[in-house]
């Protein structure tokens, strides 16, 4: 499951993407991204644990993205997608769900 933040961060990526990589290279590597967030529900404890909360993991993809994420009772929700660069500036208000 995605936060409303982490879709705005996957549509984010993909208008960035598109006119560096072309429409079909960025949709293909978001597409990818999108697989490996399900992936989660299958060893969902991965990553590190964030030091702004310890319910709150992190985990890096092809070393151009990080995916925060919560494990939630039998539920994995992705809290935010920050693409490599960007400006993350957030503190823990950005990541109540």
């Amino acid at each position: 499951m995605f936060s409303d933040d982490a879709e705005d961060d996957v549509a984010e990526l993909l208008a960035y993407l598109v006119p560096r990589a072309g429409e079909r290279v960025a949709r293909r590597y978001v597409d990818r991204l999108i697989d490996y967030c399900h992936s989660f529900e299958d060893f969902p404890e991965r990553g590190i644990r964030s030091e702004l909360d310890p319910n709150l993991r992190l985990v890096g993809y092809r070393r151009r993205a990080t995916i925060a994420f919560r494990v939630l009772d039998n539920t994995v929700l992705i809290a935010r997608i920050f693409n490599r660069g960007r400006d993350v500036g957030f503190n823990e208000d950005d990541l109540d769900l």
